[in-house]
């Protein structure tokens, strides 16, 4: 495929560019951190998910790209230095390729040592995105996940730390006790109270999971992000903040769906308890999941574009 050549000067405002992007994000959390203090919403991007703030902060222009005077990447992890053939590909004139490949200061993503390490987490990425881009949204579970995570709290001795529940446990409990819940995500799943468990009409697992997964799911659409980050620096990193930025906005309308009271944070309540909660829920939802199926066709095609398509389960 043909390679696109990056100077200095302009590589260099791109990765700047992301590190403020990114930094808007990250160092509220770093921040935060070092104060020893915690936000119940925008945490969780950085204390769920495994990518580290710095490492979310550093640009990475994705496959197929060659990176003029960066010397400094050649030792990261899955970059090499460019070629003769490959500089004078991009357009390098020779005379200009041959000091350049000899200096070994132009980089580009080693694809195939990404794929030869990375096998088995880009294959369960390929199956994993494209079966969920492929199915129907389920409309119909208005976030009780959240609910059934704090069933019974007095009887399982539960301490919400500084949240309180909005209606209180008996409340919560009589949501939880009056819904159908149909939670088809895993992670979500495992952190049920031991009494909502049997409660719902799913009961997924981690081997089940690449079939449960579907577009409207609230977790599963955060996770994009993390699909995403496994597959740097093979994919560029304006892709990872798209998939960021979505779990972003999928995290606050899991809170705010909750049943816990977050006003004093500054965020009202989607009362999926009422007919109006579960309106509003469902329009975001729907807008959700729309975006997630267009950023898991962009993964999957990123993926076929520098390693190949591939068949998957």
């Amino acid at each position: 495929m043909p390679l696109t050549l990056l100077a200095p000067d302009d590589w260099r405002a791109l990765a700047r560019a992301h590190e403020e992007h990114s930094g808007r994000y990250a160092l509220p959390f770093a921040r935060r951190r070092e104060r020893g203090q915690a936000h119940p919403v925008e945490d969780f991007l950085f204390t769920y998910y495994t990518l580290k703030p710095g490492q979310f902060m550093r640009w990475h222009p994705g496959a197929g790209v060659i990176l003029q005077d960066a010397g400094e990447r050649a030792d990261w992890k899955f970059y090499r230095a460019a070629t003769l053939q490959e500089l004078e590909e991009a357009g390098l004139p020779p005379a200009e390729a041959a000091a350049a490949a000899q200096a070994g200061t132009s980089v580009l993503v080693d694809t195939e040592k990404f794929a030869e390490a990375r096998a088995s987490a880009i294959d369960f990425a390929r199956i994993i995105l494209g079966k969920t881009a492929a199915k129907p949204g389920f409309f119909g579970c208005f976030g009780l996940h959240e609910w059934a995570m704090a069933y019974k709290s007095v009887e399982n001795k539960i301490r919400h730390d500084y949240l309180e529940l909005r209606l209180g446990a008996e409340g919560t409990d009589r949501v939880v006790e009056s819904h159908k819940i149909r939670c088809s995500h895993f992670d979500a799943f495992r952190f049920f109270m031991p009494q909502a468990v049997p409660m719902n009409e799913l009961q997924p697992t981690r081997e089940q999971q690449r079939n449960l997964e579907q577009p409207a799911c609230l977790h599963a659409n955060m996770d994009i992000y993390k699909w995403a980050y496994k597959l740097l620096p093979l994919v560029p990193s304006h892709l990872v903040m798209d998939c960021f930025e979505l779990a972003w906005d999928v995290r606050e309308l899991d809170m705010k769906a909750a049943p816990y009271d977050l006003r004093d944070w500054g965020y009202e309540p989607v009362a999926i308890e009422t007919p109006q909660g579960k309106a509003e829920y469902v329009r975001q939802q729907r807008g959700f999941a729309e975006r997630s199926v267009l950023l898991r066709q962009r993964l999957l095609a990123e993926l076929d574009r520098h390693l190949g398509q591939t068949e998957t389960e």
